[in-house]
């Protein structure tokens, strides 16, 4: 463990002093009360992003959301930051959750120990240099990780419940009615901001449920809407549903 704090300072030192400078802290949402009526009762859905930041594709998808008043949540690749620190700056500018998916993207179950505190720690060191310390919480890539490296993890992991597996199809048209015609209240979607066609279908996504009367936010504030208090090494495929780690 010595050996990767002396990398991770060193990573820190490399990075220099600069950062985003002021940034937005994520609001609070009301949670939902016990006495109002069902009928009355908003729908929230919190979608996620994973495999950014990418110039091309994350910024119109920033620019999409901002022109929509909508928040999301990111799941970042340490890696891929460099040379895209202004999209981490505008995410945390405009409300965005920013989440850790690691540094270079690898099956967290696969790696040592040490290797699996490295992959997560890289990224938070790179991250909090451009938007203060926070929690990052973690979404292991692929959604794998075992019980015994889930026990390294220091923050709430996040699954999904909504897959409409668009790094597949590549089509917006299908990608957009997988989600709309299976998305319920507290869903969280999975998405990647890395395919023009995913961005395209986000958008298309959040003109459709906006019209059905959803309200977006992200996986933190879907948390505290739901009163859940979520717990470091557990994975949530939503507040109301944890994933068995093995």
């Amino acid at each position: 463990m010595k050996r990767i704090y002396c990398g991770l300072l060193a990573l820190g030192l490399a990075l220099g002093a600069s950062g985003c400078g002021q940034v937005r802290q994520p609001e609070a949402v009301e949670t939902v009360g016990e006495a109002q009526v069902e009928a009355e009762k908003p729908k929230y859905v919190a979608l996620t992003f994973d495999d950014g930041p990418r110039y091309n594709t994350t910024g119109p998808l920033l620019d999409g959301l901002a022109k929509r008043g909508v928040v999301a949540t990111f799941f970042v690749i340490g890696r891929q930051v460099e040379g895209n620190e202004d999209l981490i700056c505008r995410m945390a500018a405009d409300g965005h959750q920013i989440g850790n998916h690691t540094y270079s993207h690898v099956a967290l179950q696969d790696l040592d120990p040490d290797a699996v505190v490295e992959e997560i720690q890289k990224t938070e060191v790179v991250l909090e240099h451009l938007v203060g310390e926070r929690e990052f919480w973690l979404r292991p890539p692929y959604g794998l990780i075992d019980s015994s490296r889930a026990a390294l993890v220091d923050t709430p992991m996040v699954y999904w419940t909504v897959d409409p597996e668009d790094w597949r199809i590549l089509d917006s048209d299908r990608v957009a009615e997988a989600v709309v015609s299976k998305v319920e209240s507290g869903d969280v979607v999975l998405l990647h901001d890395f395919y023009p066609t995913s961005v395209e279908a986000a958008l298309e996504i959040v003109d459709r449920l906006a019209a059905e009367g959803y309200t977006f936010v992200t996986v933190e504030q879907l948390f505290r809407i739901n009163g859940v208090a979520p717990q470091a090494g557990v994975l949530y495929a939503s507040p109301e549903k944890t994933r068995k780690i093995s």
